[in-house]
Protein backbone atom coordinates (compact mmCIF):
# COMPACT_ATOMS: atom_id res chain seq x y z
CA UNK A 1 0.00 0.00 0.00
CA UNK A 2 1.12 3.56 -0.73
CA UNK A 3 0.13 6.28 1.70
CA UNK A 4 0.49 10.03 1.28
CA UNK A 5 0.10 12.35 4.28
CA UNK A 6 0.68 16.03 4.61
CA UNK A 7 -0.68 19.50 4.10
CA UNK A 8 -1.78 21.88 1.41
CA UNK A 9 -0.76 25.35 2.63
CA UNK A 10 -2.32 28.52 1.25
CA UNK A 11 -0.53 31.85 1.52
CA UNK A 12 -3.54 34.05 0.72
CA UNK A 13 -7.31 34.09 0.86
CA UNK A 14 -7.33 33.89 -2.95
CA UNK A 15 -5.42 30.58 -2.81
CA UNK A 16 -7.81 29.24 -0.16
CA UNK A 17 -10.75 30.21 -2.37
CA UNK A 18 -9.22 28.31 -5.30
CA UNK A 19 -8.86 25.19 -3.14
CA UNK A 20 -12.47 25.43 -1.97
CA UNK A 21 -13.73 25.90 -5.53
CA UNK A 22 -11.87 22.94 -7.04
CA UNK A 23 -11.57 20.48 -4.15
CA UNK A 24 -14.96 18.69 -4.35
CA UNK A 25 -14.41 17.55 -7.94
CA UNK A 26 -10.79 16.59 -7.22
CA UNK A 27 -11.90 14.43 -4.29
CA UNK A 28 -14.70 12.83 -6.32
CA UNK A 29 -12.44 11.95 -9.24
CA UNK A 30 -9.65 10.67 -6.97
CA UNK A 31 -11.97 8.40 -5.00
CA UNK A 32 -13.25 6.87 -8.25
CA UNK A 33 -9.77 5.83 -9.40
CA UNK A 34 -8.86 2.15 -9.48
CA UNK A 35 -6.85 1.20 -6.41
CA UNK A 36 -7.87 4.22 -4.32
CA UNK A 37 -8.39 2.94 -0.77
CA UNK A 38 -8.98 6.35 0.80
CA UNK A 39 -8.74 9.98 -0.20
CA UNK A 40 -9.44 12.72 2.33
CA UNK A 41 -8.69 16.43 2.28
CA UNK A 42 -10.02 18.44 5.20
CA UNK A 43 -9.52 22.01 6.30
CA UNK A 44 -7.70 22.25 9.63
CA UNK A 45 -8.40 24.74 12.42
CA UNK A 46 -6.24 27.10 10.39
CA UNK A 47 -8.42 28.17 7.41
CA UNK A 48 -5.32 28.37 5.20
CA UNK A 49 -4.19 24.76 5.74
CA UNK A 50 -5.75 21.49 4.58
CA UNK A 51 -4.84 18.06 5.95
CA UNK A 52 -4.32 15.58 3.10
CA UNK A 53 -4.40 11.81 3.57
CA UNK A 54 -4.67 9.31 0.77
CA UNK A 55 -3.87 5.66 0.25
CA UNK A 56 -3.65 3.47 -2.82
CA UNK A 57 -3.40 -0.28 -3.13
CA UNK A 58 -0.21 -0.36 -5.22
CA UNK A 59 2.59 1.91 -6.43
CA UNK A 60 1.13 1.62 -9.95
CA UNK A 61 -2.28 2.84 -8.68
CA UNK A 62 -0.64 5.78 -6.91
CA UNK A 63 1.45 6.65 -9.96
CA UNK A 64 -1.66 6.58 -12.17
CA UNK A 65 -3.35 8.95 -9.70
CA UNK A 66 -0.39 11.31 -9.86
CA UNK A 67 -0.46 11.25 -13.67
CA UNK A 68 -4.19 11.96 -13.79
CA UNK A 69 -3.91 14.71 -11.21
CA UNK A 70 -1.14 16.50 -13.10
CA UNK A 71 -3.37 16.65 -16.18
CA UNK A 72 -6.43 17.92 -14.25
CA UNK A 73 -8.16 21.25 -13.73
CA UNK A 74 -7.30 20.84 -10.03
CA UNK A 75 -3.59 20.86 -10.73
CA UNK A 76 -3.84 23.74 -13.20
CA UNK A 77 -5.65 25.83 -10.59
CA UNK A 78 -3.54 24.85 -7.55
CA UNK A 79 -0.05 24.12 -8.91
CA UNK A 80 1.37 27.24 -7.23
CA UNK A 81 0.01 26.35 -3.78
CA UNK A 82 2.56 24.97 -1.31
CA UNK A 83 2.40 21.23 -0.66
CA UNK A 84 4.15 19.49 2.22
CA UNK A 85 3.62 15.76 1.62
CA UNK A 86 5.29 12.52 2.68
CA UNK A 87 4.81 9.32 0.71
CA UNK A 88 5.30 5.94 2.40
CA UNK A 89 5.22 2.47 0.97
CA UNK A 90 3.75 0.08 3.54
CA UNK A 91 4.42 -3.61 3.30
CA UNK A 92 2.50 -6.43 4.97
Amino acid sequence: MIRLKGHLICMSQAEADVVRAHLPEHIRLSREEPGCLSFNVAQTDDPMIWDVQESFRTRADFDAHQTRTRASLWFDATRHILRDFRVEELRD
